[in-house]
């Protein structure tokens, strides 16, 4: 939990022992980790770091997503195993200090990858310079046709 930089919480009742093994194994290719805690513990947890909402998700049978890397790549992972196995149950989740819904963490799943994002950040600065650079360009073009111009002009 010291580690993880989210937290998400699902309620694994119904899933079958083939179908948990398969979700974790798809967790892990995303950096992330699913672990079966008593509701009692984890309240502990959240307790002791001061998570408001979370309480009231810790009913039934919980099992809980921890991870390093990109939110989003696990709930995409945790969307997708749900639409095709029905299970398991998304509850809720923390982000940060940030409370997450179940309906908050299905559109966390539609967004593109952080790298995606980046890359999408970084065009947006560099369209304007590129902008600037191709205009700087033409200029420059069009100063060294008119020099041509005058060039031929005297030649002639």
């Amino acid at each position: 939990m010291n580690a993880s930089s989210f937290v998400l919480l699902t309620d694994y009742q119904g899933m079958k022992v083939e179908q948990f093994t398969e979700l974790r194994r798809q967790l892990r290719g995303v950096g992330a980790e699913l672990h079966v805690v008593k509701n009692r513990y984890f309240r502990q947890v959240t307790a002791e770091r001061g998570w408001q909402g979370l309480e009231q998700n810790l009913t039934g049978f919980t099992a809980v997503v921890t991870g390093r890397r990109d939110v989003t790549e696990t709930a995409k992972v945790l969307i997708r195993f749900k639409t095709e196995a029905k299970v398991p149950a998304i509850k809720a989740g923390m982000l940060g200090a940030t409370y997450l819904t179940a309906a908050s963490i299905a559109e966390l799943a539609e967004l593109p990858a952080k790298e995606v994002l980046q890359a999408q950040v970084v065009g947006t600065l560099a369209a304007p310079m590129s902008r600037l650079v191709g205009v700087m360009t033409q200029k420059l073009a069009s100063l060294v046709y008119v020099l041509r111009a005058i060039e031929d002009k005297k030649r002639a």
